[in-house]
């Protein structure tokens, strides 16, 4: 009977103590950071999606900018082509190349954006407004998406190298960092339009 009482006051304890070492905490987290990244993965993907639109309506007022709706075209490709899975966002190097494509994406149609300026006939255009309203309000809600994703990977990282979740974190699930979008180098920089096309 003294044993049974005595496994009785040891189970509690040894599932109270397993709780509290990150048995659930972590893969919730993980999954809190896979579930930030999904969203913003699509803000993304309605990024590309309305790209083909906005280059075909400019196509027809401003033909002589061919390079700049080559270069988005390009852009908006490599962007597209670059996959980052759950499973790749503790690698540095794989979350540098995603940005850098949507970084470069996001460049030219900047650069599209401020070519506009020289075209008043498109700048009246209903098609191209919506087109520029909702790629606006895209690139707002990537900001958010970027934002929120950026706060679930600072919570995960914090737990699983605090005590006592980074217990479980290392011994049940070998849990590593995952990496947080930064800025893109001169994306502080506003795009430089030049119409002096002369040679």
């Amino acid at each position: 009977m003294n044993r049974f009482h005595r496994l009785g006051l040891i189970a509690p304890i040894a599932a109270v103590s397993l709780s509290s070492c990150g048995l659930n905490s972590v893969p919730t987290s993980e999954e809190q950071v896979n579930a930030a990244w999904g969203n913003l993965q699509s803000e993304y993907q309605r990024r590309a999606d309305l790209v083909p639109n906005l280059v075909n309506t400019v196509k027809g007022y401003a033909q002589q900018e061919k390079s700049v709706l080559v270069e988005v075209t390009q852009a908006r490709a490599k962007a597209t082509s670059i996959q980052l899975s759950g499973a790749d966002l503790s690698d540095p190097a794989k979350v540098q190349a995603f940005a850098n494509a949507q970084g470069q994406l996001g460049g030219s149609l900047g650069r599209l954006l401020a070519t506009i300026e020289a075209y008043p006939n498109l700048k009246s255009n209903e098609n191209f407004l919506t087109l520029q309203s909702q790629l606006e309000g895209t690139e707002n809600e990537i900001r958010v998406a970027r934002r929120d994703y950026n706060e679930a990977v600072r919570s995960y990282n914090t737990r699983i190298r605090t005590f006592p979740d980074a217990i479980g974190a290392k011994i049940f699930y070998g849990a590593k960092p995952k990496v947080p979008f930064e800025a893109a180098a001169g994306s502080d920089a506003a795009p430089k339009v030049d119409f002096n096309t002369a040679g």
